[in-house]
C-alpha cells in the first residue's frame, strides 16, 4: 500500500526520535546542488516511524516505534528537524502535517518546518544481500582503531577507505594514508564472499550508532556495502580498488623484535615529542635491555628518556614522525606490545605481545623517517 505523500500524524518518545534524527542527519548533506538530498523522509505506518535519506553515496534507514494517528510520508529538512528535536525537554512530541508545514508540537510549543517535494526524492533502496554476521561490540572497537589510519584527503579517494575482507572465519579491516597502516581482524560468521573497499566515514558512523546492537549483519555486492542491526540500515557506494597489500609489511623478515610496556613507551614518546623541532622527528634507539627515546632541536632544546624493554636481534636506531608513532601507540592502550623492526627505511609493525586466537587482533604499521642527523 502506498503512503499518502501529503499527510502524517505521529506521536513519539522525544529522546528516541531526537537521537534517531541526529544519527540520520549526520549522513546527509547540510547543503548541496540538490536540496532534496538534505531532506529526511518520514514514513508513519503500523505503529512505526521510518526515517530514511540518501546523498546518493550513503543511505540510511532507521525504524522507531511510534503511535501513528494518520499514515503518511513527508520529506523535511534533516538538520533543522534534528536541531529542533534535540532542544526539546518534553517526554513526548507530536509530528503532524499542517498545510505546507510539518508541525512539531509539544504541550507548550509549536515549531513548523517546510515540506519538501517527496515525489522528486530519489528514495532509499534496499541493502545488498547479507554476506555474514559479526559481534557488534568487537566490530565497533576495531573500527575505531583501524579507520583512524585512513586518509582525510579526498584527492586520493583510494586511501580514504577501509579494505574489508572475509578471510575464512576472520573478518579483516585494513586502512592506510600511505604513511601508516592499521590492520585488524576479528571472528565472524561468513555467509558469502566479501572483498570490498568501504569509505571510512561510513564505518566510523557505525561506531556511533550501533550503541545497543549485539550482532551486526554485513551486506555487500559488486557496487554497494551495508551494515544492519535491529532498527537500523546503513549503506554506501564502494570505492575503487585494488588496495595496497599489507602482507609486504606483516610477513617480511625482521631484524629486531622488541617487547615493551605500551603505557611506558607512549608516555616517553609524549614527553620527548615537544623537543622534536619543526620536523617533529623522534629517535627510537635499541639497547641491550631498553629503548632510548630522544629528540633534539636548536630552538627547543633536547630530551631523552629510557624505557625498559626486551630486545632480541640487531641494535640500531630509527626515526619516526612523533604524531604517527603516538597515534599508533594510543590505540593499544596499556597492553604489552611487540615491535617488529627492520633495518633501513623499512616499516615497523606494532602489535599486541599476546593475542587470544578467538579475539580481535590489531597490528599497526609505521614508516621510519630520516633523522635530522642523517
Amino acid at each position: 500500500m502506498s503512503l499518502d505523500l501529503s499527510g502524517l500524524d505521529v506521536t513519539a518518545d522525544t529522546a528516541v526520535l531526537a537521537a534517531a534524527v541526529a544519527d540520520a542527519a549526520r549522513l546527509l548533506p547540510v547543503k548541496g546542488i540538490d536540496p532534496l538530498l538534505t531532506g529526511l523522509l518520514l514514513s508513519g505506518q503500523d505503529d512505526e516511524l521510518v526515517l530514511s535519506g540518501t546523498d546518493r553515496t550513503n543511505t540510511v534507514r532507521l525504524r522507531r516505534t511510534a503511535f501513528v494517528h494518520t499514515d503518511g510520508q513527508v520529506l523535511v529538512p534533516a538538520k533543522p528537524l534534528a536541531d529542533t528535536l534535540g532542544a526539546l525537554e518534553e517526554p513526548e512530541v507530536r509530528l503532524v502535517v499542517e498545510g505546507s508545514r510539518l508541525a512539531i508540537r509539544t504541550p507548550g510549543g509549536r515549531f513548523a518546518l517546510p515540506l519538501m517535494d517527496g515525489e522528486l526524492h530519489p528514495g532509499v533502496g534496499a541493502l545488498p544481500p547479507a554476506v555474514g554476521e559479526v559481534n557488534a561490540a568487537e566490530l565497533i572497537a576495531l573500527v575505531g582503531k583501524v579507520a583512524s589510519a585512513a586518509s582525510k584527503d579526498d584527492a586520493l579517494p583510494l586511501f580514504t577507505g577501509v579494505h574489508v575482507q572475509g578471510r575464512g572465519d576472520r573478518l579483516a579491516l585494513v586502512a592506510t594514508d600511505r604513511y601508516r597502516m592499521a590492520i585488524g581482524d576479528l571472528p565472524w560468521q561468513p555467509e558469502g564472499e566479501l572483498d570490498v573497499l568501504v569509505p571510512a566515514p561510513l564505518l566510523s558512523e557505525v561506531a556511533k550508532q550501533a550503541r545497543t546492537a549485539e550482532v551486526i549483519t554485513v551486506h555487500a555486492d559488486g557496487s554497494r556495502f551495508g551494515l544492519s542491526w535491529p532498527g537500523t540500515q546503513l549503506g554506501t557506494v564502494l570505492l575503487a580498488s585494488p588496495f595496497p597489500d599489507e602482507s609486504r609489511h606483516t610477513d617480511a623478515p625482521v631484524d629486531a623484535v622488541v617487547e615493551v610496556d605500551g603505557d611506558a613507551l607512549a608516555g616517553a614518546v609524549r614527553r620527548v615529542a615537544p623537543y622534536s623541532g619543526p620536523r617533529a622527528v623522534i629517535a627510537v634507539e635499541l639497547g641491550d635491555s631498553d629503548l632510548r627515546i630522544r629528540a633534539a632541536d636548536p630552538q627547543n632544546g633536547e630530551a631523552e628518556e629510557t624505557v625498559k624493554a626486551t630486545v632480541d636481534g640487531h641494535r640500531f636506531a630509527h626515526g619516526y614522525q612523533a604524531r604517527y608513532l603516538s597515534d599508533a601507540l594510543r590505540v593499544f592502550g596499556s597492553a604489552r606490545l611487540r615491535l617488529s623492526m627492520r633495518h633501513g627505511m623499512r616499516s615497523t609493525v606494532i602489535s599486541l605481545s599476546d593475542v587470544d586466537p578467538g579475539e580481535a587482533n590489531l597490528r599497526y604499521v609505521v614508516m621510519p623517517i630520516r633523522m635530522p642527523s642523517d
